[in-house]
């Protein structure tokens, strides 16, 4: 039986298992997530306690997802999300027991909350990675979506499950329903036979991955556009979610139910959502889908803070629910899309990092506002501000790429200088920096031509790890320039080549064919060394 275009991922079977066993995690994420909260309201009922609960949630995002992200492309993304999940397998254990024999405190509470939260940020780099491997590039923007379908599913029934089990069970049972969610993961990726790589460069070291992550996004442009174009939606939106109980309280006059309704009817719009944007992405390109996403999503807004009745809120709230899951789908699709096999876990934390930053300083900003101003204006002035933003954003172009790597482009490189053999016994020990230089000859008349090209090769040189570029004219001999770049260590340099994409080499191309009288020399490569500094020494 054919799929609809909205379930097309779900043909390939790893997807379907890694979505199937993602939703029940969620699912039981929900759970947990309510019930700590609830849990703490008696263990230590007030106000700073039971925020702290989020704070502990959210917290690991920002120390550990830059790091998980490295980790996650210079080791087995299968035995690294083994090993997170039993992480938090062995937390949601301790915390289900210790709730069931009555020592569960508010210290231990979050201790263990802030264990769950450590194994989360260092799973999500990998999750997306592997969930991007799954299937095939073509269906990579909706498998984002329908995980966001899925989300939003378990968001709309894990609240509402954990108050029947809260009242019937006690917090027991929900802990222990999330404790056996990540069995069903760990089951997926135990059986999972997934094709081992191998390769005869040395491995990457774990700063050094971290630092050429962030050089890759610093000198790609889409990367940048989709974490722009993100930020820029979830800032303004986050004000929402900051005052929505208080909005349920005091402006509806509604007690917990109908905020559990609303939060619900949430999850119902970000399930239309995933299932019409194949519909859209037909119609429309990914920057004018979150475009529209936006509009949506403040149009939401704005209903909620003139809302007097649970009819209207419920219709805003499906409305920001389609927009919230529109935007993010497509946002984290076009910076997956950018990203290279290579380096796509880290390009993916660092997205994560600048969305999750956005969202938290946007939520502690329009709370403070609503104390401030009251509730409705504050809802009115995020509208104003997202609809700014949201025209702000277009500058940034999520639908542009700057290549990943494919069929090799046709491309003779320059020779590389043999390695003496003093030193190659000790190449891959070595850890200082290395500095690579390109001589060219290039005539007058294309000297404005050629330092154009050598702007996009800087950002090319960048985006393969290079610390620091250089460019120079030789002041006695004016046709004669010299390219000098540095990477990080010698592993780098091996890792090079095999980092360019076709339209780096492109680029690579253009540059070298600048060259006059024949073949440029050889690329030649220096390693630092640091001489002992001398008594006296000024230098």
């Amino acid at each position: 039986m054919r799929l609809p275009p909205a379930l097309a991922p779900l043909r390939h079977p790893l997807f379907r298992s890694l979505w199937l066993a993602n939703v029940t995690v969620s699912l039981g994420m929900w759970m947990q997530s309510t019930t700590a909260g609830w849990l703490m309201t008696s263990l230590s009922p007030n106000a700073l306690m039971v925020s702290m609960v989020q704070a502990a949630t959210v917290l690991p995002i920002f120390l550990f997802v830059l790091p998980a992200g490295a980790m996650a492309d210079i080791v087995d993304r299968r035995v690294l999300l083994l090993c997170t999940q039993s992480w938090m397998l062995l937390a949601a254990t301790a915390l289900t027991v210790m709730t069931m024999l009555g020592l569960t405190t508010a210290w231990s509470l979050l201790g263990l909350i802030f264990a769950l939260g450590t194994g989360t940020a260092m799973n999500a780099p990998a999750w997306g990675t592997v969930m991007a491997e799954s299937v095939p590039r073509s269906d990579l923007v909706q498998a984002v979506a329908l995980n966001g379908v899925g989300f939003n599913i378990a968001r709309a029934v894990g609240p509402a499950l954990a108050g029947i089990l809260l009242l019937v069970t006690g917090p027991q049972l929900t802990f222990g329903f999330n404790a056996a969610a990540y069995v069903s993961v760990i089951g997926v990726l135990f059986f999972w036979k997934r094709p081992k790589s191998t390769s005869s460069l040395p491995p990457e070291h774990l700063i050094s991955a971290m630092k050429v992550g962030v050089r890759y996004v610093r000198h790609t442009r889409s990367v940048q556009a989709a974490m722009w174009r993100a930020g820029l939606y979830f800032a303004p939106c986050a004000a929402l979610w900051a005052t929505l109980p208080l909005i349920v309280r005091n402006q509806l006059g509604l007690g917990a139910g109908t905020f559990g309704l609303l939060l619900g009817l949430m999850g119902v719009g970000g399930v239309t959502a995933g299932l019409v944007l194949p519909n859209l992405r037909a119609k429309f390109q990914r920057g004018q889908i979150v475009f529209l996403a936006s509009l949506l999503s403040c149009a939401g807004m704005a209903l909620m803070s003139v809302a007097r009745g649970w009819i209207p809120a419920a219709i805003a709230m499906v409305m920001f629910g389609l927009g919230w899951v529109a935007a993010a789908s497509v946002a984290q699709g076009a910076a997956q899309l950018a990203a290279p096999a290579w380096v796509r876990s880290r390009a993916l934390s660092i997205y994560q990092l600048s969305f999750n930053f956005a969202l938290v300083v946007g939520t502690f900003f329009w709370g403070w506002l609503a104390t401030s101003v009251g509730l409705s204006t504050t809802l009115l002035a995020a509208t104003g501000v997202g609809l700014l933003l949201a025209v702000f954003g277009r500058l940034f172009n999520i639908d542009a790429s700057d290549g990943i790597p494919g069929t090799p482009v046709p491309f003779t490189a320059p020779k590389i200088e043999e390695v003496a053999p003093t030193l190659a016994p000790v190449l891959s020990r070595m850890r200082g920096r290395v500095m690579e230089s390109q001589h060219y000859r290039v005539a007058p008349n294309d000297k404005d031509a050629f330092i154009a090209t050598m702007a996009e090769l800087r950002e090319v040189r960048g985006r393969s790890g290079a610390v620091l570029w250089h460019l120079g004219e030789d002041v006695s001999d004016p046709d004669h320039w010299v390219e000098m770049w540095w990477v990080e260590n010698w592993t780098d340099h091996l890792r090079e080549d095999s980092r360019h994409s076709d339209v780096d080499r492109q680029v690579m191309a253009r540059a070298l064919a600048f060259h006059q009288d024949g073949a440029p020399p050889p690329t030649r490569r220096f390693l630092a060394v640091t001489p002992h500094r001398q008594p006296g020494s000024r230098v």
